[in-house]
């Protein structure tokens, strides 16, 4: 299986980085992508994907941090995209939950990101929280071109289907489908092609069941697949592997 979005770089997970992906292959879990959410975290990504096989950096400013956004910090972000090991951009996009940054330079940043892409000819991660209409029109607006995927999706089955349809993006699904209170995850989970679908821990975040209240980790992502298939009635863990290497060319 392909985790296709754990945060190794985060402070949780990277101190026990070699343990964190032994457990992950013990379980067949065996590649990894590892999104960026500021300029450490992407930089740091970058050095934990060209130290190890089967992982996979990406770059970018979360919309929580885009206040930090710069010049300078775009040069950077340029250079890293150098690197054959980055596959993409992410996450990135909006978060009116927390407001961390205010909504206008969460906006700007989201396009300039967008643009970046587009130059860069790599896909993007989206994060959209609270925000999915206007998510939505941005990258409708200034994303034409891009590959992308809705990570961690948390609107309705109606959402995902436009962002399939009149985007082209993928739906990635992660520990809210076994929330025992889930209902539009499994509405998703149930409803999107599944040539369209991917799979994530977005570990250290969003643990599934039965490991709420623990540290989440990659070597928890079969019992997301379990619960998709148990909804689906089908086998996902090929085509969300090839879904996965076809999104990031890898």
């Amino acid at each position: 299986m392909i985790d296709s979005h754990c945060h190794l770089n985060d402070d949780k997970l990277f101190f026990d980085l070699d343990g964190i992906i032994a457990r992950a292959k013990a379980v067949g879990v065996d590649t990894f992508t590892v999104p960026g959410y500021d300029l450490a975290s992407s930089i740091r990504a970058v050095e934990i994907a060209k130290a190890n096989d089967n992982v996979y950096a990406l770059v970018g400013i979360h919309p929580h941090d885009a206040i930090t956004y710069s010049a300078e910090v775009e040069d950077i972000l340029k250079n890293l995209l150098n690197n054959e090991k980055v596959v993409g951009i992410g996450e990135i996009g909006l978060d009116y939950h927390y407001d961390n940054s205010p909504r206008e330079k969460q906006r700007e940043v989201f396009i300039k990101q967008l643009e970046l892409a587009k130059k860069a000819n790599k896909p993007v991660v989206i994060h959209s929280r609270e925000a999915f209409l206007e998510t939505f029109e941005i990258i409708r607006d200034y994303g034409k071109g891009l590959k992308g995927v809705f990570h961690c999706f948390s609107g309705s089955a109606d959402s995902a289907m436009r962002v399939i349809k009149e985007l082209g993006f993928y739906i990635s699904l992660g520990g809210p489908v076994t929330f025992k209170n889930a209902k539009q995850p499994l509405e998703v989970a149930e409803t999107i092609p599944l040539e369209l679908l991917l799979i994530e821990t977005d570990s250290p975040y969003l643990t599934p069941h039965p490991f709420r209240g623990k540290q989440n980790e990659p070597a928890y992502l079969p019992y997301i697949a379990d619960r998709i298939v148990g909804i689906r009635g089908e086998s996902i863990i090929e085509m969300t592997i090839a879904n996965t290497k076809k999104l990031f060319e890898i």
